[in-house]
């Protein structure tokens, strides 16, 4: 069984933080989303791996290489162009597009494949999927999973007959149009005979295009109902209600890193806390090279990345600070994640460092000692001579 893994997208609903990091980049516990999914692969031997990149895609390329410290196989397939200035234009072509690229190139579907969305973690049972797929003679096999119909328009909805055979879809529907709670997670297991569907040369979803097309044709299509964790990262509070999760233990198989120091106190290499006036509820992250001075408050669930600096007086709560972080003195951050020059608060509304009257944090590797008014005006200049 050989792996795709979708990760060309934009990732434009779970902006800031995707601003300089493809989506699945995105960290969870100080380590991207797509690695946990590559090393939940190779736990089932599935180690020859293929990922359609597009948007930051050196990020991508850079960090996982070919494979080989993770035990697998990695190829890309870069989906954009150079222009003339010699800028990377990132041009995704679809999901299926750019599966039937990949294919047109080196045949590399010339057996059972997993496909997987790069930006959710999971803990599916690929051999059980695999024996039903196998069982059922599928084609196609759409891996599911129950959602409560009060969500159902957050979903895309499969519905299927008795035995499983797909019959069609609705995209977000209400609760009330919603003829099933199956909702699609981003799981599928294809036959190379799938690909020959796939027009060439055309942007074309997976979802939108070859499924209809699959109905249509009545080829063997079929839903799994499956009982696993999934937890998607579709936007930024999704993203914190996760971080949130995960800090508490709520996730298996998933452990705080660094050295635990104090009762729901974790640390990573050579931090430096100012214990004197200093109060830190857990669970909480410091990640290594932080400093936290005197007097600072910090309540968990709080992630706060390698290199940051939490001034005297500041108070952190539940909330979930990038690497590279100054949070200024007396400064009060709560429920909200910081990424570079962005907040986001819980509800996910975002704002840029300029629009607070009086900065509450900036990079902490400006080293300059200015009022935090002065930094905010330093910000806007930046952004008028080289805007986003």
């Amino acid at each position: 069984m050989k792996a795709m893994i979708l990760a060309a997208g934009k990732g434009t609903r779970v902006r800031p933080l995707t601003y300089e990091l493809p989506k699945p980049m995105i960290p969870i516990l100080g380590k991207p989303v797509m690695e946990y999914l590559v090393e939940h692969l190779v736990r089932y031997g599935v180690c020859d791996i293929m990922v359609n990149v597009s948007y930051l895609h050196k990020k991508i390329e850079d960090y996982f290489g070919e494979g080989q410290r993770f035990g697998a196989r990695i190829g890309y397939s870069f989906e954009g162009y150079l222009n003339n200035s010699g800028n990377v234009i990132p041009q995704p072509i679809g999901s299926a597009g750019g599966m039937k690229k990949i294919q047109e190139f080196g045949g590399f579907f010339d057996e059972t494949t997993l496909v997987i969305c790069g930006d959710a973690l999971i803990d599916l049972d690929i051999q059980s999927a695999l024996f039903e797929h196998r069982r059922k003679g599928a084609m196609v096999s759409i891996v599911t999973k129950e959602v409560p119909m009060e969500r159902v328009s957050d979903y895309g909805i499969v519905v299927a007959d008795p035995d499983g055979r797909v019959l069609s879809f609705q995209e977000k529907p209400s609760q009330k149009e919603a003829l099933s709670n199956l909702a699609s997670v981003g799981i599928y297991i294809m036959e190379p005979e799938a690909l020959a569907l796939i027009p060439k040369d055309k942007i074309f979803d997976i979802g939108s295009d070859l499924f209809p097309l699959l109905v249509e044709k009545k080829v063997p299509f079929f839903a799994q109902k499956r009982f696993f964790n999934w937890i998607d990262i579709g936007n930024v509070t999704d993203f914190w209600s996760v971080l949130q999760s995960v800090l508490k233990g709520e996730v298996a198989q998933m452990h705080m890193p660094g050295t635990q120091i104090r009762d729901g106190v974790w640390a990573g290499l050579n931090t430096r806390i100012d214990w004197e006036g200093t109060v830190i509820e857990g669970p909480v992250y410091i990640g290594s090279g932080v400093h936290i001075e005197a007097g600072a408050r910090i309540v968990g669930p709080t992630w706060i990345g390698h290199g940051s600096h939490v001034c005297a007086d500041a108070e952190i709560t539940r909330s979930v600070l990038f690497e590279y972080t100054r949070v200024a003195a007396g400064a009060k951050i709560s429920e909200t994640v910081v990424c570079n020059q962005y907040s986001t608060s819980r509800d996910g509304s975002m704002r840029h460092i300029s629009e607070h009257e009086d900065s509450e944090w900036n990079d902490s590797r400006d080293r300059r000692v200015r009022p935090r008014k002065e930094i905010v005006q330093v910000i806007k200049k930046m952004m008028e001579s080289e805007p986003l």
